[in-house]
Order: C-alpha cells, then structure tokens, then sequence
C-alpha cells in the first residue's frame, strides 16, 4: 500500500491517483492515518483484500489488538506485517510508566 501525507497530496494530487490505480493510497496528516483514497473502477473485494493491513495497522497503532491480531486481521505473515508497520513508522513498542524503571534496572544488572 501507498502511503503519503497532505502536504505532497497537495503539492501533487496526479501522483496519489496514479498509484490509486494500482492499490490503496494511505492518507497521513502528520504521522497518523486519517484517509484513504482508492479508485473506483477496482473491483471493491480487491480493495477490501488491500484495506485489511491499513485497518490492521490503525487497530494496532491505537493498541485496540495486539500485534499477532492485527497481524491475522491483516491478512499477512507476522514477519509481513511488521515490514508493512516499518514502512508506515509505527513503533512495535511503546514506552510506558514501567519503561524508565526497567531501565534502570537494566542498567544496574550490566554495571
């Protein structure tokens, strides 16, 4: 899937339809998905079959599943999934109030 942010859908829209011919353009505002632009004379199950990893992704980014289900969601392979995940900078982790912690400990432990 293509993704692109606004700000080069609005310096070049022919391109974002150029690659809607082919499959699915991700719309980022920011770094955050926020649309999606295909063409219509796809078939829509094609389409569907290409909107699964955009779906899964934002379900994961928004840590509604966890990645081994928006890995299934998205119709592809655990390792699939993560390139798909790279390629839309989507952090695998995410640090939470434990992380600073565990670092210290971390920390302690190779000292």
């Amino acid at each position: 899937m293509y993704a692109t942010n606004v700000r080069n859908l609005k310096r070049n829209p022919s391109e974002a339809l150029r690659h809607a011919e082919q499959e699915p353009v991700l719309i980022l505002k920011g770094n955050e998905p926020n649309a999606l632009l295909f063409n219509l004379k796809r078939s829509l199950d094609y389409s569907g079959q290409q909107l699964r990893p955009a779906l899964a992704a934002s379900l994961f980014k928004d840590r509604v599943v966890s990645l081994g289900a928006a890995a299934q969601i998205s119709g592809l392979s655990l390792s699939e999934f993560i390139d798909h995940l790279s390629q839309l900078d989507i952090d695998l982790v995410v640090p939470d109030s434990q992380t600073a912690n565990e670092l210290k400990t971390l920390d302690t432990w190779l000292s």
